[in-house]
């Protein structure tokens, strides 16, 4: 059999396995993959609505999940989501800025105030428009969850100063606005998918990496890297998304049941979240992980240009920083 045979055999056989929404009988199953492991809390509130699709459709709307990147990494799902091969994934909105270009806004360093400023936009018209933006990429989301903030976790010394991430190679997720964040830090962004990061720090492809407590418990990494300093540089919500083709393909009332459920999900996250976020923090301590919380103004200021070169080069995005700034 040639090359170019195994190819199309591969394909035929991957299309297989990814049929994102299908009827079987009187019930409609979707499939919902995504990254993160069993354990982690934003996987629970998956597990919610999941549960809550099957309440309100009365068992004839069924949403199956596959985490731990079972179904790929989180671009590839994305990418899958796109061509109508699967149903629904979580994706953060760094990764989605990619596919959504408005999603970049999230990833800009320090642009909330507190959480409740957060909280307000994301529940207002602004977070409402950027949910239905990816439509016209064939994507659209549904509801977003928090995600905390993040900060960075190293193997070798803390970062309690932008001077401390010099030399370093810190792992990012492929987003343009993570990277130039990084870099306007002093550090050397390195993309690397979130499940192949685990062995990234331990061979030394990376020095480090930044995401929000309970990640860096449930992925194990401060097995490997034992500073967490919580300078919070950015907040950027995850984000439940669902392939349009698979949203037109549902008849209203089930598109529905299914955003009842994800809104119902949501608010189910925000308040495991918080829980979860105390308890990462206690158990990181007792695993002998030094958790520091350094000044945050040398970071802000390190940043304040990226603000400065986005209202010249994206006015567009800019202007949504200033709508997001406006809200009370």
């Amino acid at each position: 059999m040639t090359i170019k045979k195994l190819q199309i055999l591969s394909l035929c056989m991957v299309l297989v396995l990814f049929v994102s929404c299908q009827a079987t009988g009187d019930k409609r199953i979707i499939k919902l993959g995504h990254g993160l492991g069993i354990t982690h809390p934003v996987h629970e509130a998956m597990l919610f609505l999941a549960k809550k699709v099957e309440e309100k459709s009365g068992g004839k709307m069924v949403v199956k999940i596959y985490p731990n990147q079972q179904l790929g990494s989180e671009r590839e799902l994305v990418e899958l989501l796109q061509i109508g091969s699967l149903g629904m994934t979580k994706v953060s909105s760094a990764a989605l800025e990619g596919f959504a270009p408005t999603m970049q806004v999230f990833g800009m360093p320090y642009l909330f105030r507190d959480d409740a400023h957060q909280l307000s936009v994301l529940q207002g018209e602004i977070g409402k428009k950027l949910l239905l933006d990816p439509q016209k990429y064939l994507l659209r989301g549904l509801c977003y969850y928090d995600s905390g903030k993040r900060s960075f976790y190293t193997k070798d010394k803390p970062v309690e100063t932008p001077k401390d991430l010099a030399g370093l190679k810190i792992r990012v997720m492929e987003s343009n606005t993570a990277s130039n964040m990084v870099k306007s830090l002093g550090g050397s962004p390195t993309p690397v998918s979130y499940g192949e990061l685990y062995t990234a720090l331990q061979q030394g492809i990376v020095d480090g990496a930044e995401n929000n407590a309970p990640s860096l418990y449930t992925s194990k990494h401060y097995e490997v890297c034992k500073f967490y300093s919580i300078d919070e540089h950015t907040a950027l919500p995850d984000v439940m998304i669902v392939s349009t083709k698979v949203w037109e393909s549902l008849n209203e009332q089930e598109q529905q049941w299914l955003q009842e459920a994800a809104d119902e999900s949501a608010t189910y996250e925000y308040k495991i979240w918080a829980e979860a976020t105390e308890e990462s923090l206690n158990e990181l301590r007792k695993a002998g992980v030094t958790i520091s919380y350094p000044d945050k103004e040398p970071f802000r200021a390190a940043v304040e240009s990226m603000y400065s070169d986005l209202k010249v080069q994206q006015p567009e995005i800019y202007k949504i920083v200033e709508e997001i700034r406006a809200v009370k």
